[in-house]
């Protein structure tokens, strides 16, 4: 098998995407989900660029890695002055990882409109940057900024570049699309060209971002011409666009070329890995992420579901426990009944498809979805309906009473009263808005008997008006998403009282976390 290093740079060029923003803890807790995935190395950051950073690497020194190296990463030294006298270069030495990521202009135009330097200082800027780290007995990689760009503009040079980075004894000379610009054609010839300009033992690995949607098909793309580390975000997630997807990228690379780029009995954990990098990022996953998204193994017509049912191949190209994650069937009136019965036996496996209650359902979820209810996208309600008909969920607390009370200065204020197992419990919170204060008060009233509800929170709420034609007096529907940092849920409900309907999908989205909790 081909080994592909896989150098993740969530925590440097994932960073630089909009609204992403990690604490020090955030950064920490990423290193190690990515240590334990197996990745190679492990992009953390500039220590030169601000505290938060060089406060990371300094907590990284008593913290062992099992798989992966830690890198730093900076820029080349700068004009009419020595690596050894540069702040930059200086902090980069001082983070102490095994490795350095050093980035240097490629492309004649940022050279002398950027740097505002000539090409020749800009060639001695690449090599003595790269040498001042080895003679430190650091591991060099090079990322040539718009690499792909520079070649194109002038192929000489961007190669000189390259040699230059070579000539100080970089280990590995990445190409970056810093742009997004390529084509999976382009990046193919290009990097067989520099392949063969810079054999073995010199590595060449590729980087690309997401602007034109191919970041992931051209990073295979440079895999097949002769590169052997591929960069990228874990998520892909990045500045613009975002960067290639790792979670894309080593499943196409392992599963479906044969190569190795992380251990294969960590396969599995690729869809829980994305999901809380996601969590800790603050950011919903992409439902439609290929192999780790929500949907990647979701099937909603009658015909796809009755052939995956059959024989899984018909409509999938790789299994989703390999990945880690599961197939589903959207219960809609397209589904058809096989779809129906097909998720009734996740809850009750003994259901034979000639049962009554198999036969009830069926004629339920028409009713249901008639009335405004959309099982599709709340799969956690659709259990609970199922549970509740068949007489399988467990009882976890009786409903007394309610009241929100939404004053004009004074916020909103919920008044829960419920019991569990004969003991009542009287709550009152405020919140920002009716659902947020009826969600505090809740989980108040319930956590002192099921204290797992203290992880668990609302992430998402969204409202449809049903009938607009009735104006006030419509339905809507509410669907209220959640999570307890491992797993994500979407409950509904549907009414004309958009209070009712809220608190009809919270309390579903409680007892799916208590089922979950205790196994059933």
């Amino acid at each position: 098998m081909k080994y592909i290093e896989i150098f993740d740079s969530t925590l440097r060029d994932g960073a630089q995407g909009e609204g992403i923003q990690f604490s020090l803890v955030d950064k920490l807790e990423i290193v190690r989900a990515l240590d334990a995935l197996g990745v190679a190395y492990i992009e953390a950051g500039n220590p030169g660029s601000n505290k938060k950073d060089m406060a990371f690497f300094e907590e990284m020194r008593s913290v062992p890695l099992q798989n992966a190296k830690l890198v730093a990463f900076g820029a080349t030294r700068r004009r009419g002055i020595e690596a050894a006298d540069d702040p930059n270069c200086r902090s980069l030495l001082a983070a102490g990882t095994p490795c350095v990521c050093v980035f240097g202009k490629s492309w004649t135009l940022h050279v002398t409109e950027v740097l505002r330097a000539t090409l020749e200082e800009n060639l001695e800027m690449v090599r003595d940057t790269v040498r001042f780290f080895k003679d430190a007995g650091k591991e060099v990689i090079f990322d040539a900024e718009h690499f792909f760009d520079g070649y194109k503009a002038d192929p000489g040079y961007a190669l000189s570049v390259l040699a230059a980075a070579a000539n100080g004894g970089a280990d590995c000379l990445c190409l970056c699309d810093t742009n997004g610009g390529c084509f999976p054609d382009e990046i193919y010839e290009m990097v067989s060209k520099v392949v063969a300009r810079f054999p073995e033992p010199m590595r060449v690995g590729i980087h690309c971002h997401r602007d034109t949607g191919n970041a992931e098909a051209n990073s295979v793309m440079a895999v097949k011409a002769g590169a052997v580390q591929v960069q990228g975000v874990y998520a892909g997630f990045g500045e613009r666009c975002g960067n290639a997807a790792l979670t894309t990228v080593i499943p196409n690379l392992q599963l479906k070329l044969g190569c190795l780029c992380i251990p294969p009995e960590n396969m599995g954990l690729l869809t829980e890995t994305a999901r809380r990098i996601c969590e800790i990022a603050n950011i919903n996953p992409d439902a439609q992420a290929p192999y780790v998204g929500s949907s990647a193994f979701t099937h909603k017509a009658g015909m796809h579901i009755d052939g995956v049912s059959k024989n899984s191949i018909s409509y999938e190209h790789v299994s989703p426990e390999l990945v880690g994650n599961e197939r589903r069937f959207l219960m809609s009136e397209v589904a058809g009944r096989g779809a129906l019965l097909a998720a009734l036996r996740k809850v009750a496996p003994e259901l034979d498809k000639n049962a009554p209650e198999a036969t009830q359902l069926v004629e339920l979820l028409k009713q249901m979805e008639f009335e405004g209810y959309q099982f599709e996208a709340a799969e956690a309600s659709f259990e609970l309906l199922v549970r509740r008909r068949l007489g399988q969920k467990p009882h976890f607390f009786d409903l007394q009473s309610y009241r929100v009370l939404n004053e004009q200065d004074s916020g909103c204020t919920a008044v829960v009263k419920l019991s569990v197992d004969g003991r009542t419990k009287l709550s009152a919170a405020e919140g920002d808005g009716p659902v947020h204060a009826m969600d505090v008060a809740l989980r108040k009233a319930l956590e002192g008997f099921y204290p797992c509800l203290r992880k668990m929170r609302l992430i998402d709420y969204k409202v449809r008006v049903l009938e607009s034609r009735d104006a006030t007096a419509a339905k809507v529907r509410v669907l209220i998403q959640s999570t307890d940092g491992a797993d994500i849920w979407t409950t509904i409900g549907v009414s004309a009282n958009i209070i009712e309907a809220s608190w009809a999908a919270l309390t579903d989205s409680i007892e799916c976390k208590l089922i979950k909790e205790q196994g059933v």
